[in-house]
């Protein structure tokens, strides 16, 4: 646990493409919001291979800044730079960094964290001493060694940004989730968490100086209010003009539309008496009609040119299979020192902040000629001793076999964020191996397409499925599925010209959070069960229309 890792690299260039700047209207950014009918239909901007991109090039915005599933944000501004990681929960590599100069533009660095000890989920980054850190709360996965509680809190630390980081360090806190850094008047360095708890750091940050503590009763909503359940979360702390601002997620990060929010408290003392601000909730989905969902669990940051925003994670209307994705809002500070939320419901373009523009996100596609695993790729659920199963050989990726399908597999996963996309893979089998080509939720919701060598085998809700497609006996085989506004449908070919439809399409809106009780998305995955080892070429991916 001591050692130190390698250090990241930033993406290659190639993974990265050129954005390609789209006009989604004339004229320049009126301050405030700009006017867009309210029913019209967003118009993104295209990026890498057609994705949606926020910036849309004419001085304005439209969420997300980061499209796809990128939940629970916290982001760090360290000079005229800004860094963000989010929940990575079972994913090997996980905490992907990003950097942006302008908070709507950004470019992946690479993981901090290539062995998770666990599930790791509502991190915190922060500076502190020229010094980074990323607190960890890890809960159990099946493999996982010496957690014992419902939530263990650990500690990463880097003397870079692009690492290496340190291997985890046991805080040895149990039971509690959602750790914010924050120092107090006295010097102290502190971590709140979830049910408004608080221990003590000691000067270095990696041990804690004192006990487990109960400091902060959150605000609370009224009882008619249609949430998921209360859950005082989140907790992300800044100061600000002699106040300490302590800014909490409560109502449920999934269940009904208007059930998460944004809340805030201040006091003069990282010790209290906290007050709650007037016209809480600062942010809320009021009606199941707006674009975005379950708003919460914000970090609230001062952008380029003084203007303050919210950073925090929503479900698009109608595509939760997305996930929560990454928000953007301007706050403006009241002259009673407290601040309001200004974007509205986020379905219209806004200014966009001054800063210089990196380049954003990176082509999902591979021709896999570099490793790109905790950027582009990672494995779901897999141990830290798996790392392995994954290598590169001559323009292929080959993913060793494990277990005996999809469910118990650990496939390759990545991200995506459009509401509408197809891809594509040449697979062939090495040895004794079920391999293919799935959209994958968790290991109990997938669909997807697998060959044996000798037949298809079609999944479909997490399974087997009855359909036995009559796909021909094959070790090689092109496999593409096509995602047109969640309607699937499996295309197949043995040698890439000639495509025969698989005979069953799906609907597939209610593979999200709400219907499995995890809070995940469906994503392109790659998969190898049994002994044998499948080996993958050209994965090629494009947003639709």
């Amino acid at each position: 646990m001591g050692t130190r890792r390698d250090a990241m690299k930033v993406a290659a260039a190639g993974m990265l493409g050129l954005p390609i700047a789209a006009r989604a209207g004339a004229g320049a950014a009126p301050s405030g919001v700009c006017a867009q009918p309210q029913s019209a239909a967003p118009q993104w901007a295209q990026g890498n291979e057609g994705q949606r991109k926020a910036d849309l090039g004419d001085g304005r915005y439209l969420n997300p800044i980061i499209s796809g599933d990128y939940p629970d944000p916290t982001v760090l501004k360290d000079g005229d730079d800004y860094y963000m990681t989010h929940s990575s929960f079972d994913a090997a590599p996980g905490l992907l960094i990003w950097h942006s100069r302008d908070l709507v533009n950004w470019r992946p660095l690479g993981p901090a964290l290539n062995e998770p000890l666990g599930t790791g989920f509502a991190v915190d980054l922060v500076k502190h001493g020229g010094r980074y850190f990323i607190y960890i709360p890890f809960m159990k996965a099946p493999w996982s060694k010496g957690l014992k509680d419902f939530a263990n809190i650990y500690v990463i630390h880097a003397d870079s940004i692009e690492g290496p980081w340190s291997d985890p360090v046991d805080l040895g806190i149990g039971g509690l989730i959602d750790p914010g850094h924050v120092v107090g008047e006295d010097g102290q360095r502190y971590l709140f968490f979830n049910q408004g708890k608080r221990v003590r750091l000691r000067a270095d940050g990696l041990a804690t100086a004192g006990p487990v503590e109960t400091v902060y009763e959150g605000w609370r909503y009224p009882d008619d209010w249609v949430t998921e359940n209360y859950a005082l979360e989140g907790p992300k702390l800044f100061r600000r003009g002699g106040w300490f601002y302590l800014v909490s997620a409560v109502g449920g990060t999934g269940g009904p539309p208007t059930g998460h929010m944004v809340v805030a408290s201040r006091a003069r003392s990282v010790n209290g008496p906290w007050e709650h601000c007037p016209h809480n909730p600062i942010q809320r989905t009021k009606d199941k009609s707006e674009m975005w969902w379950s708003r919460g669990h914000a970090t609230c940051v001062e952008g380029p040119g003084g203007q303050w925003y919210m950073v925090y994670h929503g479900y698009e209307n109608g595509y939760s299979t997305l996930g929560r994705q990454t928000l953007l809002e301007p706050i403006e500070w009241t002259v009673d020192g407290w601040f309001r939320a200004m974007g509205g419901d986020l379905s219209r373009p806004l200014p966009m902040p001054p800063g210089a523009a990196v380049a954003h996100g990176f082509a999902r596609s591979d021709n896999f000629a570099a490793a790109s695993l905790g950027t582009r790729w990672s494995l779901y659920g897999s141990a830290p001793d798996e790392a392995g199963r994954v290598r590169y050989d001559s323009g292929a990726l080959v993913l060793a076999g494990k277990g005996s399908g999809p469910a118990n597999c650990s496939p390759l996963t990545q991200n995506v964020g459009d509401r509408s996309y197809e891809f594509s893979v040449e697979l062939e089998l090495v040895g004794e191996v079920t391999g293919g080509l799935l959209l994958f939720f968790n290991d109990r919701l997938f669909l997807g397409m697998g060959i044996d060598g000798t037949r298809m085998t079609s999944y479909r809700g997490g399974k087997a499925s009855y359909w036995p497609e009559p796909a021909p006996p094959a070790r090689k085989m092109h496999m593409r599925v096509v995602n047109q506004a969640q309607i699937v449908t499996f295309y197949y070919s043995l040698d890439g010209k000639n495509w025969t439809r698989h005979g069953v399409r799906s609907e597939v809106s209610g593979y999200n959070a709400n219907t499995i009780d995890d809070l995940l998305s469906l994503r392109p995955a790659l998969f190898a069960a049994g002994p044998g080892a499948v080996r993958f070429r050209n994965f090629r991916y494009r947003a639709l229309p």
